[in-house]
């Protein structure tokens, strides 16, 4: 969907970032003495938020809200600006009054998000059109609460959400008259863009999917009732899709690219903070340099197994024929993550969680909604155990050919990606969070996709040193493909490269298979421009971080100490991380004698 109307909403709940789903943590164990005071800074912020957008707020385990639906009323965008500046007045006067650091701290990064909240609705409301795929709005709503961690109480509250999504409930109109008003105003202003053609056309299609998803979440959970609402809303949103092929198509952008200012504002909200010039340059250095580390490692595999060619594009190929049957693929991920943990617990990498982690496959509409593997965070309000999901598509329903998507399903390839989405990555990153406990300010509000990537890009670069050579390759690989990322992402959004050349360019220099290199343009595209630069720039925050510790430490460096202490620190924007790096770990390490 378009980043302006709910989507933009969504920015304000997860510190301006598109999908997140983090937020307030209420620990396993108990939290610091400081942390009560900042929660009581940030709950007003949380309850703010979640009056505009409360499917996402619900999502994160509010669950005050999971009865609510997206504020689509008339005024919603002057309500929310009027609200979001009187709450960044309240938070600078409690900033100057406060004394704790640790708390100021958190004042800081609340005083930031609402500055960038209000930067972003400003900008998006200046420069687009309101688009809503209702579809994809409403069934994102309704899995947040029938997720199958919730308790059923919680999912019992998808029942009432879908009648206010149709209007049956006194009070409500339906989300689709709603979210039409809201488009049509807006109709009469010069000079705003629409959103993107291919967008608009892949929300048509998927539509479809995401109501049968919707209907295979009611029945999952076991709940009766909600058959009459659910065709409803199937009614619903097909007119309203009638609507959308009638009046937003003919105002659909062709050319990809959004207004420069808007582009720069999405680079800023997933934690990027250099131009998309410098970006580019950087990231041409680094593709180069990680291209010809491939080459090395393909030609020692090509002598060693004697394929035909030693190009790492060939090599690639060849380790792609190992594929693993779809029905062995979870109990292959599985054993793969345990050979892992014994290197990360052998080699004192990082401290590891002592229970499994948890994987599966994605259903049809997750597939359509996020068509490569993700972690499914935890709850994080709330939390009572949960814990998050490594998520596997079996294929990408928005690919333009019948080709396979071969990229996840060999066996050199599980190495990086378990790394990534699940240890040393991002289960255990959100499994610190639940477990340690975290204030509201950093595991919400300070979170970015630069932080939370950057750490996942970082973990298979930790692990990359003790794979076989095959996974060092695809490692380097997925590293490679970060890089193309910050080049590609970029070019497409400053008009110097078409979506289609960019794909060619993924499935010949980075050998992605056609269906996941659709998902890539799609993502720069419009799915979330900008944001797919942040694996990078985190990556290289964080090496850089490093080695500032190695070079400082000396003797006294210790890799696992160091990851600890990252770990710990929750989602902590780079420049927040390198202070409490120096000041904390740092100092503190100083202090002790020499590693022996």
């Amino acid at each position: 969907m378009s980043r302006a109307g709910p989507a933009l909403r969504l920015l304000a709940v997860t510190a301006l970032l598109v999908s997140a789903n983090l937020v307030a943590v209420h620990p396993v164990s108990a939290a610091p003495a400081w942390v009560a005071r900042s929660d009581a800074y940030s709950q007003p912020v949380l309850k703010d938020a979640g009056r505009y957008s409360p499917e996402e707020a619900s999502s994160l385990g509010s669950e005050e809200f999971d009865t609510m639906v997206t504020d689509l009323k008339p005024r919603a965008y002057e309500r929310e600006l009027a609200d979001t500046e009187q709450r960044l007045a309240a938070l600078r006067a409690q900033r100057k009054a406060e004394k704790d650091p640790k708390v100021g701290q958190d004042l800081d990064i609340l005083i930031d998000s609402r500055v960038k909240r209000i930067d972003s609705l400003k900008l998006e409301r200046r420069h687009l059109l309101n688009y809503v795929n209702v579809g994809e709005l409403t069934y994102g709503g309704l899995d947040a609460l029938l997720d199958a961690r919730n308790k059923p109480a919680r999912q019992r509250a998808a029942l009432l959400r879908l009648k206010r999504y149709i209007g049956a409930e006194s009070g409500y109109t339906p989300i689709a008259t709603l979210a039409r008003a809201r488009t049509e105003e807006r109709f009469a202003v010069k000079g705003l863009v629409g959103p993107y053609v291919g967008e608009v056309e892949e929300g048509l299609k998927n539509n479809a999917t995401y109501l049968d998803g919707i209907a295979e979440l009611f029945t999952k959970a076991k709940l009766t009732g909600w058959e009459a609402d659910l065709a409803t809303l199937k009614s619903q949103v097909k007119a309203y899709d009638d609507w959308v092929r009638a009046q937003i198509l003919p105002r659909a952008r062709k050319e990809v690219r959004l207004p420069e200012a808007v582009y720069a504002n999405r680079l800023l909200n997933v934690g990027v903070d250099i131009s998309p010039e410098q970006m580019i340059e950087r990231a041409s250095f680094d593709f180069q340099e990680t291209r010809d580390q491939m080459q090395v490692v393909a030609n020692t595999l090509a002598a060693q197994r004697k394929f035909p060619s030693s190009d790492y594009r060939d090599v690639m190929r060849e380790l792609k024929k190992t594929s693993i049957p779809a029905d062995q693929l979870l109990p292959y991920y599985r054993a793969r993550l345990k050979e892992i943990e014994k290197i990360i617990r052998d080699r004192n990498l990082v401290t590891l969680p002592a229970r499994d982690a948890s994987i599966r496959t994605a259903t049809t509409a997750e597939a359509a909604r996020t068509p490569v593997p993700f972690m499914n965070p935890p709850r994080l309000i709330g939390n009572t155990g949960e814990y998050g999901e490594f998520v596997i598509p079996l294929s990408n329903p928005n690919a333009k050919s019948a080709a396979k998507m071969d990229d996840f399903d060999y066996e050199a390839m599980t190495w990086t990606l378990a790394a990534h989405e699940a240890r040393p990555g991002h289960e255990l990153q959100f499994a610190s969070m639940v477990e340690q406990g975290m204030s509201i300010a950093r595991a919400t509000f300070a979170f970015n996709s630069t932080n939370v990537e950057g750490w996942g890009l970082y973990s298979e670069a930790v692990l990359l040193p003790y794979m076989p050579a095959e996974g060092q390759l695809v490692s380097l690989q997925m590293r490679l493909l970060r890089m193309a990322r910050a080049m590609l992402d970029p070019s497409i959004n400053l008009g110097r490269m078409t979506p289609e050349q960019a794909k060619a360019f993924l499935m010949k220099e980075v050998g992605l298979s056609e269906p996941f290199a659709q998902s890539e343009v799609d993502r720069y595209s419009y799915r979330s421009p900008g944001q797919a630069t942040s694996y990078y720039y985190g990556y290289v925050k964080l090496r850089v971080l490093r080695a500032l510790a190695e070079v400082e430490l000396g003797e006294r460096f210790d890799l696992k100490a160091f990851n600890d202490f990252v770990v710990a620190q929750g989602i902590l924007p780079p420049d927040l991380l390198r202070q409490a790096v120096e000041k904390d770990f740092i100092a503190a390490r100083k202090t002790t004698q020499p590693a022996s």
